[in-house]
């Protein structure tokens, strides 16, 4: 598949990021339009349009997405105090990148239910 989105064009260096994670398969780097203290945006670097184009055979990758997070909220100091992760699917859902990414929220208390 081709991706054209913002996050495909940073995955090929096109556009810049402030990067705070990257290995094989994953990139993370700061949202730079932050809904939080701390927002930082994980992505996969296999294009999955969204979370439910993802197929049995993403199931590693997912779980990989999911232990990034973790791993840079530890990076961070954001796990003694909490944070929240979020993946928006679709535009009901609220997604607007159409290439799968997680949220990572923290660095404040944030309120429930998000919106």
């Amino acid at each position: 598949m081709n991706n054209d989105t913002l996050f495909g064009r940073i995955l090929r260096g096109e556009i810049p990021c402030d990067k705070v994670f990257e290995d094989d398969q994953v990139l993370a780097f700061r949202d730079i339009n932050p809904a939080a203290p701390a927002h930082i945006l994980v992505i996969p670097k296999k294009y999955i349009p969204t979370i439910d184009a993802a197929g049995p055979e993403d199931a590693e990758l997912l779980g990989r997405l999911m232990l990034a997070a973790a791993e840079i909220a530890r990076q961070q100091g954001l796990a003694a105090q909490g944070y929240r992760l979020v993946i928006n699917c679709k535009d009901h859902g609220g997604q607007t990148v159409y290439h799968l990414h997680l949220h990572l929220l923290g660095g404040r208390a944030l309120g429930w239910p998000p919106g």
